[in-house]
């Protein structure tokens, strides 16, 4: 090769190579954007509890929480649990088909069997939904739980990870890893507040939940944190809900209560119909109570557990309700007399979803013409001459029209109240449904208006 030809090609070869090099630095740069302000915190929902609650220590589960940067500036974004060995984990997640990086990881982790002599570790970043991501996505999953797992010793087929904020961002997951081993050196059992608050987004408040109940031979612990305000209306679970239990259960048995609770609980709630990409509920047991195992699920210790475990659960379900987006209302939805289970659960929702029965809410408007809607529309069978519709304890409707005995003195009083019971019976059968819901104001428009920026 001649000596120009030589030095042409040095020179094409080194053209590509700085080509490539700017395409990888375009790219770093656009995984992690700057870190914004901090807003400003939100003004807390009016339907808030007065407090988190004092939750009760679960044995052999650890909490920490870490500000990341994940996405703004001096917000606690990042929470870190650790679960002793002997931990069984189950969980149900979102049907999304646009599912999250880390939900498709959790799933493909607990669908085998599990290796429960390692413990666990659930690792939680908010600001950021890992979601349409393509493959960046997996690899960012798989440097977080890494990182974790070398942190704390166990196997990254035992870390389980979520990640809540902006849709189709990537993940700067190098700002998770460069805390975790810090965050790790400060793992305490009574850690939990903190893990509530690392997880939020649009949240106002942090969401905890708990109980204790006797089992057979000593007490079992149960303590639950959640987040979720917007987008919500779930599919086998909703927004990002972790529950931890020192009972010693198998993992299939822990599954299948899990399963069997979430209908009647976060199953049965909404926000704005809106489903996320991010859905997970992850329920660990880790053992150490000093009650026997629970082998029979019939026997009264079992469902005394899954009863305490049911009412954290719905506790929990109704607080993400209690902080739906701009909500001042607390509306539960209660349809009877429907033929069948799945024609209530139509009514209920499409009741439940309605912007126009829900503005009336908002309205403190008794426009029981717009529950009648929602009946007609929602697909279920129907009759107009057999329906009942009331609020609160007041028929407004019966027998195909007004009631006789309306009031709408009575009736617009009522709407004023912040927590609010519409009962619809279709007088068709004996199938039933109760959801919950909250009313649609301006403020979920400016929150979901500005929720990028």
């Amino acid at each position: 090769m001649a000596k120009d030809d030589k030095k042409k090609a040095a020179k094409t070869k080194a053209e590509k190579a700085e080509k490539k090099l700017r395409k990888a630095a375009k790219k770093s740069a656009k995984a992690a954007k700057p870190v914004t302000a901090a807003k400003a915190p939100p003004v807390v929902s009016p339907l808030a509890p007065k407090s988190f609650p004092d939750l009760p220590i679960v044995e052999g589960v650890e909490f920490a929480s870490a500000a990341a940067g994940v996405k703004y500036q001096g917000r606690t974004d990042v929470m870190l649990a650790r679960m002793a060995p002997g931990t069984a984990i189950a969980g149900v997640f979102t049907r999304s088909s646009t599912r999250a990086a880390s939900i498709l990881d959790c799933q493909a982790k607990l669908s085998g069997s599990q290796d429960q002599s390692q413990g666990a570790a659930i690792i939680v970043n908010s600001g950021n939904a890992n979601a349409f991501t393509g493959r960046n996505g997996q690899e960012a999953v798989d440097r977080v739980t890494g990182a974790v797992a070398e942190a704390l010793g166990m196997p990254s087929s035992r870390v389980f990870s979520s990640s809540t904020g902006v849709i189709g961002e990537p993940l700067p997951a190098e700002r998770i890893t460069a805390v975790i081993s810090e965050t790790a050196a400060r793992l305490d059992p009574a850690g939990a507040a903190g893990a509530a608050q690392a997880i939020m987004t649009t949240d106002t408040f942090a969401k905890g939940s708990g109980a204790v109940v006797q089992g057979d031979g000593g007490p079992i612990h149960i303590a639950g944190i959640a987040k979720g305000s917007g987008m919500i209306a779930p599919d086998m679970a909703t927004m990002l809900v972790y529950i931890f239990t020192d009972a010693k259960i198998s993992a299939d048995n822990l599954q299948k209560l899990l399963s069997k609770q979430v209908d009647e609980t976060f199953n049965a709630i909404t926000v704005d119909s809106d489903t996320s990409t991010s859905d997970a509920l992850i329920l660990a047991a880790t053992g150490r109570s000093p009650a026997a195992e629970l082998r029979d699920m019939r026997s009264k210790p079992a469902r005394d557990f899954a009863a305490a475990l049911n009412g954290v659960m719905l506790d929990l379900a109704q607080q993400v309700v209690r902080d739906g987006e701009g909500a001042t209302k607390f509306v539960e939805v209660r349809v009877t007399g429907a033929e069948t289970p799945a024609d209530a659960h139509k009514v209920a929702m499409s009741i439940a979803n309605s912007p126009l029965v829900k503005t009336a809410i908002a309205g403190e408007d008794a426009n029981w013409g717009r529950v009648v809607m929602a009946v007609g529309k929602s697909g279920a069978k129907a009759d107009r001459d057999r329906l009942t519709i009331r609020f609160g304890d007041m028929v407004l409707a019966e027998n195909g029209w007004r009631a006789p005995s309306y009031d709408e003195g009575k009736a617009s009083a009522y709407m004023k109240r912040d927590s609010l019971l519409i009962g619809v019976d279709l007088g068709l059968g004996k199938a039933s449904r109760t959801v919950w819901t909250c009313d649609l104001t301006h403020r979920y428009i400016d929150i979901n208006a500005d929720y990028r920026s």
